[in-house]
C-alpha cells in the first residue's frame, strides 16, 4: 500500500498488516507535535500484539523543502521503523540512521539516474515510480522504466509503481523484472480511508483521461483528477513563477511556499463537506469500479495475479 499524502491513515496501515502487506504512509501526514511519535508507538505494539503477516513503513520528503525532515528522522529512528521510502533528496543520511538497526530503504526513481545516485549512497532498492502513478508521477511506463533499472541494478529489490491497480497488472510488473507493486488510488476507495465520500466516488467514477498534470501544487508535476476547483486553480506555473522557480536565490524558498499552500488546499479538499474537489490520484481509476475493504482488495490482488499468471502459455 503506497503513502498517500493526507490518505494514508492508522486504519488503512493496520488492515493492510493484517492482509499480509507493508501498509506505508508519509510522514507528513503526521505534522503537530507529538504525532508522528503516537502513530509509530501504535502500530509498534498492534505489531507486536496482533503478529500481522504484513509489516509498515514510512515515507520521507528529504528535499531541504521539508522543515520538518530532520525531526521525522529522529521520531522513526527512535521507533525503529522497520522500512522507509524517500522521496525528492539525498537519501544518504535516511540509509545511514536505517542500516544502523538493520531496517530497509527503498528510494522513489522516475529514472535511471535518479537511481545510480541512490545506489551510490547504498539504498536496498528502489520504487519505480512510472507514468500515471498519482501525485508525483515520473514520465516513463512501467514497461519501460521496471525493465531498465532490472538490468541497470540487478542486485536491487524493484518495486514498480504507477497505473496498477489489478492482479493482472502486478503480474504484468512481475514479468518485467519487478519483486512486488506499490499500489496507492484503488485504496482510496476504501471503507478505512478517511477521506470523504466524493473523493472516494471520483475515484470510482473517473476515467484515465479524467487525470491531468499539474505544476501548481508543490512545484513538481502532481496527477490529479480534473474537477472545476482543479481548473480554477490551473495547471501550468507562469513565467514568473518559472522563474522563482529555477532561480538559485529563490528556489528553495519559493518551493516551501508553493508546497504549503497546496498542502492547505489538499487538507482542505479532502475532508468530508468540503466543495473544493482537490484530489490526487493516477491513472488506474480506470481500474477501480467499487468501494471495497482493504482486506478485499489484496486478496482480489491476488487471485487476479495467479490467475494471470496460470494463463501464460507455457515456455518452450
Amino acid at each position: 500500500m503506497a503513502p498517500m499524502f493526507l490518505v494514508s491513515n492508522e486504519a488503512m496501515v493496520k488492515a493492510a498488516m493484517d492482509a499480509g502487506i507493508a501498509g506505508t504512509f508519509p510522514t507528513l501526514n503526521y505534522r503537530n507535535d507529538g504525532e508522528l511519535t503516537g502513530i509509530l508507538t501504535t502500530l509498534n505494539e498492534y505489531r507486536a500484539t496482533h503478529h500481522s503477516p504484513g509489516n509498515y513503513g514510512v515515507n520521507l520528503i528529504v528535499q531541504k523543502t521539508n522543515p520538518l525532515y530532520k525531526k521525522h528522522l529522529a521520531a522513526c529512528v527512535a521507533a525503529k521503523v522497520p522500512l522507509y521510502i524517500t522521496s525528492l533528496g539525498n537519501p544518504r543520511e535516511v540509509i545511514d540512521a536505517a542500516h544502523s538497526y538493520g531496517a530497509k530503504v527503498l528510494c522513489d526513481v522516475t529514472n535511471l539516474q535518479h537511481a545510480e545516485k541512490a545506489a551510490k549512497e547504498g539504498c536496498d532498492g528502489f520504487i519505480a515510480v512510472c507514468a500515471g502513478a498519482g501525485g508525483h508521477a515520473g514520465p516513463y511506463p512501467m514497461h519501460v522504466l521496471v525493465p531498465a533499472l532490472e538490468k541497470a541494478f540487478p542486485g536491487k529489490l524493484l518495486v514498480a509503481a504507477g497505473g496498477i491497480a489489478t492482479g493482472q497488472q502486478f503480474a504484468s510488473a512481475v514479468l518485467l523484472g519487478a519483486k512486488g507493486v506499490s499500489i496507492g488510488t484503488r485504496f482510496i476507495a476504501t471503507p478505512e480511508a478517511s477521506v470523504s465520500d466524493a473523493y472516494k466516488q471520483a475515484i470510482v467514477s473517473s476515467g484515465m483521461e479524467d487525470i491531468v498534470l499539474t505544476e501548481r501544487l508543490s512545484g513538481t508535476p502532481c496527477n490529479i483528477i480534473n474537477t472545476p476547483t482543479a481548473q480554477k486553480i490551473g495547471y501550468k506555473q507562469n513565467w514568473f513563477e518559472k522563474l522563482l522557480s529555477n532561480s538559485p536565490r529563490t528556489k528553495k524558498y519559493f518551493k516551501m511556499l508553493v508546497q504549503v499552500r497546496g498542502m492547505k488546499k489538499l487538507e482542505q479538499a479532502v475532508k468530508p463537506g468540503s466543495y473544493n474537489h482537490l484530489w490526487t490520484a493516477g491513472q488506474s481509476v480506470e481500474m477501480v469500479h467499487d468501494i471495497l475493504p482493504v482486506s478485499e482488495i489484496v486478496q482480489q490482488l491476488l487471485e487476479e495475479y495467479k490467475s494471470s499468471i496460470a494463463q501464460l502459455p507455457p515456455q518452450a
